[in-house]
């Protein structure tokens, strides 16, 4: 069995962004030479999030009004981490979109569902964060 490790890296320009990293990650899985497997794609940091879904604009802004309703940024003073820092509803955002995602690799291909794509959440960006890719299998 082959084993792969990458990290990807990213700084967004705004606090809030949904990135599609699809393409970097079946670039990933070409690297790996692995043509049957899994790959994980793992956020590194506490505020931002892996997922999988459709690339549809509408649905990314259903995403940022539905994640500012369950845990809205401000007032900074209604969470009792803000006290050193600010990102307390980033941290939140993150436990519901989630952490990784795992996909199977089949004939050197992520095998998705219609649809389906990767999605890097930054919910307190602006700053430089990576992203685990660890690819596994023959």
């Amino acid at each position: 069995m082959k084993s792969y490790r990458k990290e990807l890296w990213y700084n967004t320009p705004t606090r809030r962004q949904l990135v599609n990293i699809t393409h970097q990650v079946q670039e990933c899985i070409i690297e790996s030479g692995i043509k049957e497997g899994l790959c994980l794609v793992n956020a590194m940091h506490i505020t931002s999030s892996i997922f999988i879904n459709d690339d549809e604009s509408g649905l990314h802004h259903d995403y940022e009004v539905w994640l500012e309703k369950l845990a809205p940024e401000k007032p900074y003073s209604q969470y009792h981490h803000n006290g050193f820092e600010d990102n307390a509803d980033a941290h939140l955002k993150r436990t519901v979109m989630g952490r990784e995602v795992v996909v199977a690799v089949t004939n050197g291909q992520l095998d998705f569902g219609p649809w389906e794509q990767i999605f890097y959440g930054e919910f307190d960006g602006k700053r430089r964060k990576r992203v685990l890719v660890k690819i596994i299998g023959e």
